[in-house]
């Protein structure tokens, strides 16, 4: 029997997870369920959100469910520290930041598909005084380990490194600026790293038949990391003749979404772009409520929604938080090892729960969140939950 470790973490990452494990379990999914400490109350106690004892748990087994980090300011991580820990050198990172670097997560697939009568799907006028509801089906690979989100930043930077970035004629616009009044962060791109997400992407597009294959990046103005992405991503599409490549730019690429967004089928970028435009699309079919995400490395994979933490969420009872990006997270595992069959039934699940409209979370109603949603109508988590087993 596989065994999965499941990492709850923060916030409403403590409800959605069981209610996912409810569902692989009604679904017929058979496994071991062993808990990793993750997430903000690690970094309080111990000065670490990622502790190795999880990490050495995913090092064995493979497969991981995660739920929602909390991630705050510099300043905020160390004022709330214990305080045998203060003064002591310990630097906040982001746990999940670290997982994916540490076991090279570096694929991030993340799919925004919409499900027929959700009532948060977008529409459009359509130009003869109606509306339209256009299909979104857009896949987002987003390269995991590099880009912005790498890490490699300063305040304050040290000489040795104030010294290298002025061999750039650019820096001459900064030379007035002392360095205890600068902050840097740094945008690094490798060409193997960024073959591999194109290859992936363009790969995905073959074998589920999209049309298409769109580098969303900006190479008119970061002409080298962006440039890189775009160069390579002509390379490799060569190779796939069937597949159309496309490229925008992701300013442009974020006014589009509420134009044409049926037009698009995978999208590939770096960090955090592919960030930015799989949050827009999640907001075409209806929110963070529905979008979920795999993080895929060579030996380890780790499934998750792209939802934060929502701490304020987390005491309700009854609770009232959308677990249906959790779900469909976990889906993205069953198809990773192999189990088409039962998370094809889930997603259809789900799709004939949000169709009947019958069961629905404060979110798809539309209504501000809070103890006060369940008074005005809106469904509990569980609810959500025992209706989508009910269709298994």
């Amino acid at each position: 029997m596989r065994t999965i470790v499941a990492m709850p973490g923060d916030g409403i990452g403590k409800v959605v997870l069981p209610e996912a494990i409810r569902v692989l379990e009604a679904a017929g999914f058979k496994a071991n369920y062993v808990h990793g400490d993750i997430g903000w109350d690690f970094w309080i106690k111990e000065g670490n959100a990622l502790p190795k004892r999880t990490l050495d748990l995913l090092e064995e087994h493979k497969i991981g469910l995660f739920g929602a980090i909390t991630s705050k300011p510099k300043d905020d991580a160390v004022r709330e520290l214990a305080a045998e820990l203060k003064d002591k050198g310990y630097v906040y990172f982001s746990p999940i930041v670290g997982m994916r670097q540490h076991f090279n997560l570096d694929i991030c697939t993340r799919p925004c598909k919409s499900f027929e009568g959700n009532p948060l799907n977008f529409i459009r006028k359509n130009g003869k005084g109606g509306f339209e509801e256009p299909l979104v089906d857009a896949v987002i690979f987003r390269q995991n380990t590099e880009g912005m989100y790498g890490g490699i930043e300063w305040t304050n930077p040290p000489k040795i490194v104030r010294d290298a970035l002025e061999t750039h004629p650019k820096m001459k616009g900064f030379a007035h600026v002392k360095s205890e009044d600068m902050a840097i962060s740094t945008r690094i791109v490798s060409r193997q790293a960024t073959e591999r997400i194109i290859r992936a992407a363009f790969e995905y597009a073959k074998t589920f038949g999209y049309k298409n294959v769109t580098v969303c990046e900006k190479p008119n103005v970061l002409r080298e990391t962006s440039g890189m992405f775009l160069k390579i991503g002509r390379q490799v599409g060569k190779e796939y003749p069937d597949i159309s490549l496309w490229d925008t730019n992701i300013d442009a690429q974020m006014m589009w979404l509420t134009k044409n967004p049926e037009d698009y089928g995978v999208l590939v970028s770096e960090n955090m772009f592919g960030d930015i435009v799989s949050d827009g699309f999640a907001g075409l079919i209806g929110g963070l409520g529905f979008a979920c995400s795999a993080n895929i490395g060579d030996t380890v994979a780790v499934f998750e929604p792209t939802h934060g933490s929502a701490p304020k969420y987390e005491n309700l009872n009854p609770s009232i938080v959308n677990p249906i990006a959790m779900i469909l997270s976990a889906c993205m595992m069953l198809d990773h090892i192999g189990e088409i069959e039962k998370s094809n039934r889930i997603r259809k699940a789900i799709g004939e729960v949000v169709l009947e409209g019958k069961v629905k979370t404060y979110d798809m109603m539309k209504i501000r969140g809070g103890a006060q949603a369940i008074s005005r109508g809106a469904n509990t988590t569980q609810q959500l939950t025992d209706a989508i087993i009910s269709k298994l």
